[in-house]
């Protein structure tokens, strides 16, 4: 069974769909109890840090979910939910993530330019990114290949050796997929990444 935990800031029925066209037993679950009895979690997210870890916080969720990892089962984090994973975001002050990443999020800086051209912020659409080790859930997907972003903020991972992929905004090369024992996470929306996607997330039902 994987659990998509909804405390009301993910992409959820997109991301649950996914997987049922893949053919795993996937649910969504408001309930923290079910995280201590399923197999694997999604952790995704959408919207500002601290929302999103206020509300993570205020359903009950981050024991359980910090249980699941400790028992060394799969969790998987999408967009804000990759962020969360951090020790901290400055998005809107100073908050604390739930620490299993070192490191903390930033926002792109202003003024970026590329080809002349200044860049927008949020960084959304689709660009490349850079394999950097083989992590599980990007088996099977080449280097180069392109996914979808919608974010303004971006993880800066403390130790290199957790950075499984990375993506290049102007002069930011930027940690697009995080992986850590049974910990990993895109910074990209896998479910709108169409193939690409697709095969993360039967890389993931499949571990």
């Amino acid at each position: 069974m994987i659990t998509i935990i909804d405390y009301e800031m993910g992409n959820l029925r997109s991301v649950e769909k996914a997987f049922e066209k893949l053919g795993f037993d996937a649910r969504v679950s408001s309930n923290p109890d079910d995280l201590l009895a399923t197999d694997k979690v999604v952790l995704p997210g959408v919207g500002a840090f601290r929302d999103c870890i206020s509300n993570l916080r205020g359903g009950g969720f981050v024991e359980p979910l910090l249980q699941h990892v400790e028992a060394g089962k799969p969790l998987l984090g999408i967009c804000v939910g990759m962020q969360m994973l951090f020790d901290e975001s400055e998005e809107f002050g100073r908050h604390q993530g739930l620490g299993l990443i070192p490191g903390k999020v930033v926002r792109f800086p202003a003024g970026m330019k590329e080809g002349g051209e200044r860049l927008k912020v949020p960084h959304m659409g689709w660009n490349n990114i850079s394999l950097k080790k083989a992590s599980p859930i990007l088996s099977g997907i080449e280097d180069d290949s392109f996914v979808y972003f919608v974010h303004s903020y971006y993880c800066a991972a403390k130790n290199t050796d957790d950075v499984a992929a990375s993506c290049r905004y102007g002069d930011v090369e930027f940690c697009a997929s995080v992986w850590r024992d049974n910990v990993m996470a895109t910074q990209f929306h896998p479910e709108k990444s169409q193939n690409v996607g697709l095969n993360i997330f039967k890389n993931f039902g499949t571990l």
